[in-house]
């Protein structure tokens, strides 16, 4: 349905320059002619201080019925080439064969008018997104119950919250009927019900044989919609095939220490910080891979800056689909031990994890605090801190599931 040849996309960055005569304007058209002339003949890879390429050699194919995710950092061209393939703009170089109606989510409401109200932006902006009036007409009912706002649909917009707003856009949006659907960050719209909603509703036109391309940074929305999954870095394509491989790389790649790291401590407020962060195996040894069956520890090394009665700590860890796994804490009142150590210096503190407990896959420290019993935050870090990987020969890591304990059976 999709098919993608040696794409690329040149834009001119910094300030436009004002020529004030007839003559600097031709002088400076002609030559930068001659400059892409020369550029295109000789297949230059980069371009001057002026130009930067958003997208240069992307090639890839996409079968019918195929949901393909595209992630990647911020700038490493996903929203250009969903553009590139939506005809909102023309590539500089390379071709693009799309075999079927093209249906876009590129930016949700874009089109809406705020005098109007919702019953005649819902003609106004289907007919904008390619829909004929008797198709809006016919599907009407459909688009008001699903955006949840009957109430108000004979209202102006312009009276609507963000969140009634988007829901009517997405809601208008998401009921056409094209052979490719190009979704760009619209399934992050509205509250957690509706987002739900959204991605069912996807999800269903994904099982209808329809072909899409979906744009995100939710992990957990790429991996549970998609077959494949592109990974894109500085306008190239880097990986392109089995999700789970590809949301692996990206995350192992995307400024994730992996095994140990140096932790950040510009947000310490408090009287103790954490400094270090790291995976060690029974034997004492730093590891960042971990045998199913092994025990292993997460030590964590912090300085206490001015004496604390009582110090608390704890941890959270995620798999790649961005989901907790369990948390932690030192907070244990049951046996006598109150946290961890409070004196002035530099200390350590770890915690268990048994083995056979984790199915094999990567995970992540996503979160850990450094708190007194008042509930005063002295350190405390979010994001993917620090990864590690449970492995095994004989067991394969299977879909979204985290747990998989070797507990005793019996039979009687």
């Amino acid at each position: 349905m999709i098919r993608v040849e040696s794409l690329g996309k040149l834009y001119r960055i910094g300030p436009r320059k004002i020529h004030t005569t007839l003559r600097d304007t031709i002088a400076i058209n002609f030559d930068n002619f001659t400059q892409r002339r020369y550029k295109k003949s000789h297949n230059l890879e980069g371009a001057d201080a002026e130009h930067i390429w958003a997208l240069k050699d992307v090639s890839f194919e996409v079968k019918k019925g195929e949901v393909v995710g595209i992630i990647g950092r911020n700038g490493a061209g996903k929203s250009t080439l969903l553009k590139i393939l939506s005809r909102i703009t023309p590539p500089t170089e390379g071709y693009v064969h799309l075999y079927g109606r093209v249906g876009s989510l590129l930016e949700v409401g874009t089109g809406f008018q705020s005098e109007l109200t919702g019953r005649e932006n819902i003609y106004l902006n289907g007919i904008f997104l390619g829909m004929k009036k008797s198709e809006i007409g016919r599907k009407f009912d459909e688009i008001v119950a699903f955006s949840e706002i009957e109430r108000f649909i004979d209202t102006p917009i312009k009276h609507y919250s963000s969140g009634m707003y988007v829901r009517l856009a997405f809601a208008v949006a998401a009921h056409l009927e094209p052979e490719i659907l190009i979704v760009d960050e619209v399934l992050a719209v509205g509250d957690t019900a509706f987002q739900k909603k959204c991605l069912e509703r996807v999800e269903a036109m994904a099982k209808e044989g329809r072909t899409v391309l979906l744009v995100s940074h939710n992990m957990a929305s790429i991996l549970q919609l998609s077959s494949n999954v592109m990974l894109l870095d500085r306008g190239r394509v880097v990986k392109f095939g089995e999700k789970r491989s590809v949301v692996s790389a990206y995350l192992s790649n995307n400024n994730v220490v992996t095994g140990e790291a140096e932790l950040d401590d510009s947000n310490a407020r408090g009287k103790a910080k954490f400094t270090k962060i790291y995976v060690r195996d029974e034997a004492g040894e730093a590891s960042k891979d971990i045998a199913y069956e092994n025990p292993f520890y997460i030590v964590v090394e912090y300085e206490v800056r001015a004496k604390v009665d009582r110090l608390f700590v704890g941890l959270m860890v995620s798999n790649i689909e961005n989901v907790a796994v369990f948390h932690t804490d030192a907070y244990d009142m049951t046996d006598g031990r109150y946290g961890i150590q409070g004196e002035i210096g530099h200390h350590r503190a770890s915690v268990r994890i048994p083995g056979a407990l984790l199915s094999p896959g990567k995970y992540y420290v996503s979160e850990i605090g450094l708190w007194s019993p008042d509930f005063i935050h002295h350190h405390l870090l979010t994001g993917s801190l620090m990864s590690f990987e449970i492995t095994s020969s004989h067991i394969k890591p299977s879909g979204s599931l985290v747990l998989r304990p070797k507990w005793e059976w019996f039979s009687e």
